[in-house]
């Protein structure tokens, strides 16, 4: 049997976790003021007069607002000079009121309202009237649209210049969130493993993994993908999951927020004994884990990290690029609030990787028909280089590196 894999009932393994948030605190009130304050010196370097903030994790980074989108206009202007103002509906005042972090005057609007005139009007007793209005990405269409028909004063632009230039640097607070989270499911994923038997279904091993994320201080799974022999090579899952077989692959892809950051970490191991298809597959993908680390330095474009990993596995046999049996996806994404975003390790992202960045590494292999292999741990870039959040899977028969001792690595600092 592979280490750490089976043989325990669910309430030994759930017995076998504490919850770990004592040390986790919000991000601060300073931290809020200096990001807006960072975002109001690029915009003012872009030429860009004001940005809307939609609803999301954009408003809830720059203001610690948690306010989800809907078809009802909620979220926050921020000019290039200027107090931000919040836009939000008349009835909707206190609530929103309640969850801001930083409190700011409110643009109110009643259901037989225009709110996107009233926020034009209201850029106009601004002294705001035209040039560069940078407009949330994640703004649903209609949104924009009813921006666009309310003024043709404004040149209309995306505000990913400034929202991802901001987000994808990392704070030591946030780092700190975000280690807090990959511990945390570092432990449930290990627990889900001695939990294992014949016999399984994927979803029943899922709401384990829901109460394991509860046990160890999180609301619960923020996702959570279980799968089992041939379904892993679907790699998100497939309509109708198969229940757990000796001798096969265990694919667990899942994550839990702390303080609106995510972990998001993936193990493959074989539940018994692997055979030398699995372990040979399961060997290319840890080494092509290891070339996309060592590429990821200072200065070095995302994409050519996802290139290491891809050109490794085009040289044994697999791929080339996104065939399959091979890698089909990008190698790595960012994580922060959004579990997706940026900087993205996929070879048409130039971006140069910088200090406070964080992405995944997990350049899956997928041979179809048979299974899927992936291995997936986050790392941020420090002055010195990469650092992983969690230490990678020592072996196919040791997965969680039990015999070698392996444990989690610490973000020291808030």
């Amino acid at each position: 049997m592979s280490i750490g894999v089976g043989g325990y009932s669910e309430q030994e393994a759930l017995g076998e976790l504490r919850d770990m948030t004592d040390e986790v605190q919000p991000i601060q009130i300073e931290e809020y003021q200096a990001r807006i304050r960072k975002a109001q010196v690029l915009m003012k370097q872009q030429g860009i007069s004001v940005v809307f903030l939609n609803a999301g994790t954009n408003l809830n980074y720059f203001t610690g607002t948690e306010w989800c989108a809907s078809d009802r206009l909620v979220g926050a202007l921020l000019p290039a000079k200027g107090e931000i103002e919040y836009i939000v509906p008349h009835f909707e005042v206190d609530t929103l009121r309640a969850f801001a972090r930083i409190q700011a005057p409110m643009i109110t609007w009643h259901e037989d309202e225009n709110p996107q005139k009233l926020v034009i009007d209201r850029l106009a007793q601004l002294k705001v009237k035209s040039g560069d209005f940078a407009i949330d990405e994640s703004l649903a269409f209609f949104g924009f649209d009813g921006f666009r028909q309310c003024s043709s004063q404004f040149n209309f632009v995306n505000a990913k210049s400034i929202t991802a230039q901001c987000r994808m640097i990392k704070s030591s607070s946030e780092l700190f969130l975000m280690q807090q989270a990959v511990n945390m499911t570092f432990e449930v994923i290990k627990a889900t493993a001695k939990f294992l038997h014949q016999g399984i279904s994927a979803q029943q091993v899922a709401e384990f993994i829901d109460l394991a994320h509860q046990r160890v201080g999180a609301k619960g799974s923020s996702f959570c993908i279980v799968l089992f022999g041939v379904d892993s090579s679907f790699p998100h899952g497939v309509k109708s999951p198969k229940s757990l077989e000796l001798g096969e692959i265990v694919l667990i892809d899942t994550g839990c927020l702390v303080e609106g950051y995510n972990s998001d970490i993936t193990r493959t191991f074989v539940f018994g004994e692997s055979n030398q298809r699995q372990q040979e597959i399961w060997a290319i993908e840890k080494q092509a884990q290891v070339m996309a680390f060592e590429r990821a330095q200072l200065g070095v474009p995302c994409g050519d990290v996802d290139l290491a990993a891809r050109d490794y596995i085009a040289s044994q046999g697999l791929g080339p690029n996104y065939e399959v049996p091979g890698l089909p996806h990008r190698t790595g994404h960012g994580t922060g609030l959004d579990i997706h975003e940026w900087p993205y390790l996929v070879k048409n992202d130039r971006t140069p990787l910088a200090t406070g960045m964080c992405a995944s590494i997990e350049p899956m292999l997928v041979i179809p028909e048979e299974f899927g292999v992936r291995l997936e741990d986050h790392f941020f870039m420090t002055d010195e280089g990469p650092q992983w959040f969690s230490l990678p899977s020592h072996s196919i028969e040791d997965p969680f590196g039990y015999e070698s001792q392996s444990g989690v690595t610490i973000t020291e600092g808030r």
